[in-house]
This record gives structure tokens, sequence and C-alpha cells, in this order.
């Protein structure tokens, strides 16, 4: 969180300076954010999480720029009734397990102009492991790596008054799972959000 804290302010203080830029805008994003993990042994329901940060725009050409983000994501996910079956290491009591795991996701997305306002986003995403509330991370089992890499897509409506709205779908490219196992664990997450830009 003292990250994110960081990152906000220095992009407050340089606010004026970037608004000076034309074609450059600066502003902060909310919204739900529904997540799972794809894996054996896990609950396959999207659970409802919550994304907070700024972004920054940036129009290189009249159809097209990129958007760099830095958000506090909050993840979560449920094992199965048979988890610890498949990872014998873990006990009966990780059965039907809530898992909350704390990533500041940093999207770097190309926005492609479909209209005057609707944008089409593509781009990658790296998330970074700050905490693991209730996991099993902090359960002394060291199950989850410290980063997972990510692509995302979706579409983002301008609004009037600076607003806007935006859905994205992020899938998990990398394994983020830490353990001797086969079995690979990949996130996926749907993102519905609003947004102001100065």
């Amino acid at each position: 969180m003292k990250k994110l804290l960081f990152v906000c302010a220095a992009m407050l203080m340089l606010t004026p300076a970037i608004m000076a830029q034309p074609g450059i805008h600066i502003g902060v994003k909310a919204g739900a954010n529904m997540t799972k993990i794809d894996g054996e042994g896990y609950n396959q329901a999207f659970q409802f999480n919550y994304y907070i940060g700024p972004f920054l725009q940036l129009q290189l050409t009249k159809g097209f720029g990129i958007q760099p983000e830095v958000l506090f994501t909050q993840s979560s996910s449920q094992t199965g009734s048979k988890f610890s079956d498949i990872y014998t290491q873990f006990g009966t009591e990780y059965n039907n397990h809530d898992i909350k795991l704390n990533y500041l996701t940093i999207p770097i997305m190309a926005n492609i102009n479909l209209s005057r306002s609707l944008i089409l986003q593509l781009g990658p995403q790296y998330g970074i492991l700050m905490n693991s509330h209730e996991s099993l991370v902090q359960n002394g089992k060291d199950a989850f790596k410290d980063g997972d890499f990510s692509a995302a897509a979706g579409l983002w409506l301008n609004l009037p008054l600076g607003l806007s709205v935006s859905g994205r779908y992020v899938i998990g490219i990398s394994n983020i799972q830490n353990l001797p196992e086969s079995q690979k664990w990949n996130s996926q997450s749907i993102q519905l959000g609003v947004g102001f830009r100065f």
C-alpha cells in the first residue's frame, strides 16, 4: 500500500507539468474486479473484489495512444472440497478455504480509437504480489509466486466532464503457483470501472 501511495503522490506532483502538454491526460479510476484462479482444486466461480489507482493517457497520433496505469488490485478465490487430496502438503483445513491476494498491477494499454469517444484497449499487465492476507502464503505455505504476467483487452468510453466508463478482461499467462506439483494456476479477472481525467 505504501508503494501505491508513493506513486499516486508522485503523479499528483507532476500533474501541472503533464497537463500543460497537448494530448496528455492524467486521471484516476476505480471499480469492481471479479477474479478467480484457474487450476485444479479451485472453485471456478468469480469472486467480487475491487481496484483503484491513477492512469496516464498519451495520445501519440489521431487514432492511437498508450495508457500506463498503476493500480492497487485485490484478488480472491476459494479452494475446492478436494484441494488437500491434490496438494497433499496442505491439510484438510485448506479445503473450501478463502484466499485473498493484494497486487500492485501495472497495465500498459495500447489505445486504439474506434470513434471520437470509444477506445479499444489491448496490452500486457504485470502484477506484483504485495500481501497475502488470509491466504495459503500467510499460513506458512509459500504457494504463490511474487509476480503475475497477464494479457488484457477491453473497451473505454469517454463521457462529458472528464468522466469515463470501462470494461476489461485480464487473463494470466504465467503460472502463479510456486509449488513443485505440475498443475498450473492461472489468474482471470473481469474489471468494470469508472474514471475521471484532468
